[in-house]
Parts: structure tokens; C-alpha cells; sequence
């Protein structure tokens, strides 16, 4: 499967642990990567200053669905369902 073209769900919705350039901490889940375009591609994609975690993430049905729409939940859920315990609400808090 290739990426659709302005998906960007990947760039968008999971965080990235790992430093990248101008995000020394990393990218946190829900903010567009600062590497996105206008036309929501990839400025480092093929560059050796792009991340491993983003070389290595291939897009594939199981995580990018039918639609863009489908690709941002799978991966909203896929990000809670990952998310370190501490970071998670529980039905306790509030």
C-alpha cells in the first residue's frame, strides 16, 4: 500500500518519543509534525535527517483504512491504546 496523498494521519495524530529536527523532545500525539508541507507531505521524506521511526512506519489497511477519516481513528485508538499507564484517565479521576 502507498500513503494517500494529504493524509498525513501518521504526521498528525501518534507521538513520536524519539527527537527529530526542530522537536529535540520529540512530537507529541496530535500536533502536525513541523516536516508536514502545505500539500501535507513529508519536507525530510528520503532525507537522512528523518526520523527512523518514520522511515520504518509503512502504511499499510490494517492502520490507514479505507479513508483518511479511517486512518485518524485507527490511529487515535491505536495512540490510547499504547499511551504509558500514568498518561491514561481512569474513571477515578476527576
Amino acid at each position: 500500500m502507498e500513503c494517500r496523498p494529504g493524509c498525513a494521519a501518521c504526521c498528525i495524530v501518534i507521538s513520536i518519543s524519539s527527537p527529530l529536527p526542530g522537536m529535540p523532545q520529540g512530537k507529541p500525539a496530535g500536533v502536525p509534525c513541523p516536516h508536514l508541507t502545505a500539500e501535507r507531505r513529508c519536507s525530510l521524506f528520503g532525507k537522512a535527517e528523518r526520523p527512523a521511526v518514520c522511515s520504518n512506519l509503512q502504511p499499510d489497511r490494517d492502520m490507514c483504512g479505507d479513508t483518511d477519516e479511517e486512518a485518524f481513528s485507527i490511529l487515535s485508538d491505536w495512540e490510547e491504546a499504547t499511551k504509558p499507564q500514568s498518561d491514561r484517565l481512569s474513571i477515578y479521576d476527576g
